[in-house]
């Protein structure tokens, strides 16, 4: 288990950008895979990026691809999610999380972030 510190949502305007981070305290997750999932009101949590050990490969939900970066720093113990023009339907509460594969199945995850909150307005 690694605890896991979520920031960079907010509220943006259709087709603007925001960039998430996510980090690990005093922890060294070089050894975890990383994703990202949101979960919208109403629906259940879905996939949205993971990003290996390595930094390669990564995956990405079809909504997601060509807008959305997943990368990671090892050095400073955080992953990213960069995400550019923003739709309303990428509202969500974003949620960070580690785990010893790579994957897309939010049950391979062994370790959650707090969620941040991404608003998008049209």
């Amino acid at each position: 288990q690694v605890q896991l510190v979520e920031s960079g949502g907010g509220l943006v305007q259709a087709g603007g950008s925001l960039r998430l981070s996510c980090a690990a305290p005093g922890r060294t997750f070089s050894g975890y895979a990383m994703g990202w999932f949101r979960q919208a009101p109403g629906k259940e949590r879905e996939f949205v990026a993971t990003i290996s050990q390595t930094g390669r490969p990564t995956y990405y939900v079809a909504s997601v691809k060509g807008r959305f970066t997943i990368s990671r720093d090892n050095a400073k113990n955080t992953v990213y999610l960069q995400m550019n023009s923003l739709k309303p339907e990428d509202t969500a509460v974003y949620y960070c999380a580690a785990g010893p594969v790579f994957s897309t199945t939010a049950g391979d995850y062994h370790s959650w972030g707090q969620g941040t909150q991404v608003t998008v307005s049209s």
